[in-house]
């Protein structure tokens, strides 16, 4: 299993907008890839509703992970994706 951590970067959290984009970006992998916040449930990172109840907001440190084939690639990429302000 490979885990990757990320520290929020969009003003707003993962609100509607930065959870549906990730969400979205999580789906288009293929994996069964999960987030968590802090020491929290992890959830599944392709459902903007079960990314939205994280209630994660800027600058938390949320646990991403996933297994299978090009899993590494696919949280570095999802890694970049929380770390940038989307709602800018």
């Amino acid at each position: 299993m490979s885990t990757r951590t990320a520290t929020i970067g969009s003003s707003v959290g993962l609100h509607a907008r930065p959870a549906s984009i990730f969400a979205a970006a999580a789906g288009e992998t293929g994996l069964d890839i999960t987030i968590a916040l802090g020491d929290g449930e992890a959830v599944d990172a392709a459902s903007i509703l079960e990314v939205m109840t994280l209630g994660a907001k800027n600058g938390d440190v949320v646990t991403l992970s996933a297994e299978g084939e090009g899993a590494d690639e696919a949280l570095a990429k999802l890694v970049e994706l929380l770390e940038t302000d989307l709602d800018a």
